[in-house]
């Protein structure tokens, strides 16, 4: 079997066709046929976002919101002991982490990909910044920088502060250090404009806000010497697609816009 996926482009509409076995190389799944729901009498197919409660997930959500695109949320919920996924979640793809996207016979995983992968086919481009806009290079550095900078010196910090080294341990300190001088980066970046890539939210926004929210429930942060960080949060949080796309996906969360 081969999957077809029908892509526009500026010369007109053209088929691709992936092989399975590429496909589940580069993370992308075929999902069997009789797994399907029929979206023949949909004029939109429904999107289905499989959401881990306090992950990075709510992204997805939040982007569909945004977009004004209709989609079905399957929510899950941690091991209360490990905080893991659980094994309904991590049977629908290899990493079993969240999110994963399915799209009729398409299943997609990594929020950055699943973010461009909605936008592109779905989203007729909103939120994304292509040349020759001015802000073009600052869209792709900051969309890059959620995933590439910003979360995984959260994480790191996190590791090290739960191995429990003390504080002048050289890791540490290094760490800690590499995670003061991100959010500085981020802090000089809002000094200049509202938004990370510029004067309007775009996918880059809604890649980082993750980082700066919600995962601090599980490495808590003070952004009191950040008040440029502090005000752009404020912004997101009076954003009506925000605000629904977290009390759909994380009822019992209060936003951390503080």
């Amino acid at each position: 079997m081969t999957i077809t996926r029908t892509i526009l482009s500026s010369w007109g509409l053209r088929a691709i066709v992936w092989p399975p076995a590429l496909l589940r190389h580069a993370g992308v799944h075929a999902i069997p046929r009789a797994r399907i729901s029929t979206l023949s009498n949909q004029e939109t197919p429904l999107l289905k976002i499989h959401h881990l409660g306090h992950s990075q997930s709510e992204r997805i959500v939040w982007l569909c919101e945004e977009l004004g695109l209709p989609y079905e949320l399957v929510h899950y919920t941690r091991d209360a002991v490990t905080r893991l996924s659980p094994p309904e979640l991590r049977a629908l793809h290899p990493l079993g982490a969240a999110p994963v996207l399915d799209d009729g016979d398409l299943r997609l995983a990594e929020s950055a990909a699943i973010v461009e992968y909605i936008i592109v086919v779905h989203g007729g481009g909103q939120l994304k910044l292509e040349p020759p806009h001015p802000d073009y290079a600052a869209y792709l550095y900051w969309f890059h920088f959620a995933n590439g900078n910003l979360q995984p010196v959260i994480g790191r910090l996190m590791s090290v502060s739960r191995a429990k080294l003390g504080s002048d341990h050289p890791v540490v300190k290094a760490t800690q250090e590499r995670f003061d001088r991100v959010l500085a980066l981020v802090e000089a970046r809002l000094s200049d404009v509202p938004y990370l890539a510029g004067e309007a939210l775009t996918a880059a926004d809604i890649m980082s806000v993750f980082s700066l929210t919600t995962m601090r429930l599980f490495l808590p942060f003070d952004l009191a010497a950040t008040p440029n960080i502090r005000a752009y949060l404020q912004r997101i949080g009076a954003r009506a697609a925000y605000r629904r796309a977290m009390e759909k996906s994380d009822p019992d969360l209060v936003p951390m816009l503080e």
